[in-house]
């Protein structure tokens, strides 16, 4: 094996044993050995690229991956083809958000916090009483423009956290809108609280809610008001951190689980509430969850 081969499986062995959330259950020196097996007498970093994937699979997070330089550019570039934020009025002044995943460059989170928060806007024409969050279709991306759209009904103040494996706390937070990590601005300006920050709010989820989707599920999960309908998420409700390696590839390690603004943190499957069968993309032409949803929303008081 070349010294510049050997040097760059070594660095991304390192970042493993180093930072990832399951480290302390991996015989470390197995791993090691067997990705050295692996990558034989490779002589440039892409040679090493099937040892540290099989790396990253010994891990057990189902979470982690990583991202060869073109795909790298094709995940975090400009050009992305995405379901669009949807935001409507519902009947009984109901307003209905549809949030879907995304990842890309910043041009790309500029522009769906834009149409996001029109998206609320449009919805909220009425002076929405209740809230449908729709996450059914959110396959996960980064969480911090998703935020920065739900904030204004999240309603301000601590609403979730990163929880490491030595057990260290960083808080989500929302203020003025505008989503924060242990108090520092994640981006994208304020925006007015929609309904005081305290209207009920249904949350859907499905088995396609994954990641960042299952995040923004945490962040509603403990707040007054609130529910969950559908059924239970993917189960990677983790936070994954980029480590950019020499050639320009990715290495994206889970290293912190997800904790609701109760303390309560998750590494699984998240159940809904109120278990109720997703039609949708099944063949179905009704939709019982959101049906469920509106009914509940239907007899808080404020919608009453």
């Amino acid at each position: 094996m070349s010294d510049k081969a050997r040097s760059y499986l070594s660095t991304a062995l390192d970042l493993m044993e180093d930072k990832a959330l399951r480290r302390d259950d991996v015989d470390w020196d197995e791993v090691r050995r067997a990705a050295f097996t692996e990558a034989g007498n490779a002589q440039r970093p892409s040679d090493t690229y099937r040892a540290i994937e099989a790396a990253l699979a010994s891990l057990g997070d189902g979470h982690s991956g990583f991202y060869d330089p073109k795909r790298e550019k094709e995940l975090y570039g400009d050009e992305q083809i995405r379901t669009p934020v949807e935001g409507r009025a519902l009947a009984g002044r109901v307003g209905y958000l549809s949030l879907p995943g995304v990842l890309g460059s910043e041009k790309v989170y500029q522009q769906y916090v834009r149409e996001g928060r029109n998206a609320v806007a449009k919805a909220n024409r009425a002076n929405a009483c209740g809230w449908v969050i729709d996450l059914r279709r959110n396959l996960g991306g980064n969480m911090w423009p998703m935020l920065a759209v739900v904030g204004p009904i999240l309603g301000d103040g601590d609403v979730g956290s990163f929880v490491d494996a030595d057990g260290k706390e960083t808080v989500w937070s929302i203020e003025k809108g505008s989503p924060r990590l242990d108090g520092d601005s994640m981006g994208w300006g304020t925006s007015p609280p929609v309904g005081g920050g305290s209207v009920p709010v249904a949350v859907l989820t499905s088995r396609s809610t994954a990641s960042s989707g299952e995040a923004v599920t945490v962040a509603f999960r403990g707040r007054p008001d609130t529910r969950s309908f559908g059924e239970d998420t993917t189960g990677v409700p983790t936070g994954n951190v980029q480590h950019r390696l020499s050639d320009g590839a990715v290495l994206n390690l889970t290293e912190v689980k997800d904790a609701d603004r109760t303390g309560r943190a998750y590494d699984s499957p998240i159940p809904p509430d109120q278990p109720v069968v997703d039609n949708l993309g099944r063949g179905g032409s009704n939709d019982p969850v959101l049906d469920a949803a509106t009914q509940w929303l239907s007899e808080r008081p404020g919608c009453a």
